[in-house]
């Protein structure tokens, strides 16, 4: 076996050597049982990635990455109270670095399964708290949208909603006979003062029929 480390795995380090020391900075601050390092914690975690690229191994590098994922997880699960931008930036990053190893040979794709899974359930949260839909909303959603076809259902409009600003009036009752008044034709205006003369008014005997 050749004592030369792999130096695959490096191609993939640009982006969490940039991106990684701040977020990462920022979750582990705020992290339970966090101590303080003596010295600018961006600048500290900087040292430890750039330790890392520069003298570590895959596996090695991968245990960092795995340390990340628990922050990150444990803003989106709230039981850490991170920033959740800084735990969505950490999450994504790791997350894209994790999809690539499939293009690596060896089993560094399959050993973080786990960390996938996790990253995945953890942005989807992150993403949705950053949007504003947090589950409430999420959840309320479907029932606004059945009570609004609900009511156009229920004043016989069609399932697409009016325009902004146009109000829907819901049609007239029926009659006492049982039929909607819409249904009786009335004769046009034109036609009704042309041919039908006004109640009162007398009619010539050579018009009568």
């Amino acid at each position: 076996m050749s004592g030369r480390r792999s130096l695959v795995w490096l191609g993939l380090t640009p982006e969490p050597e940039r991106e990684l020391p701040p977020a990462v900075a920022a979750l582990r601050t705020r992290a339970p049982g966090a101590g303080a390092t003596g010295r600018d914690p961006a600048a500290f975690e900087r040292h430890r990635v750039e330790r890392l690229i520069l003298h570590g191994s895959e596996r090695s590098w991968l245990r960092y990455l795995a340390e990340v994922t628990d922050l990150v997880a444990s803003v989106a699960d709230g039981t850490s109270a991170g920033d959740p931008r800084a735990a969505l930036v950490a999450g994504e990053v790791v997350l894209d670095h994790h999809r690539m190893l499939i293009g690596l040979p060896g089993a560094a794709y399959d050993r973080t399964a786990q960390d996938r899974s996790t990253l995945e359930a953890a942005v989807r949260t992150l993403r949705a708290t950053a949007a504003g839909n947090g589950p409430g909303a999420v959840a309320a959603a479907p029932e606004t949208g059945n009570r609004a076809m609900a009511g156009r259902r229920l004043h016989g409009t069609s399932d697409e909603a009016a325009p902004a600003g146009v109000r829907v009036a819901p049609p007239p009752r029926a009659t006492a006979a049982g039929h909607p008044p819409e249904h009786r034709v009335a004769p046009h205006p034109e036609t009704r003062h042309r041919d039908y003369p006004a109640p009162g008014t007398s009619i010539p005997d050579g018009d009568r029929t």
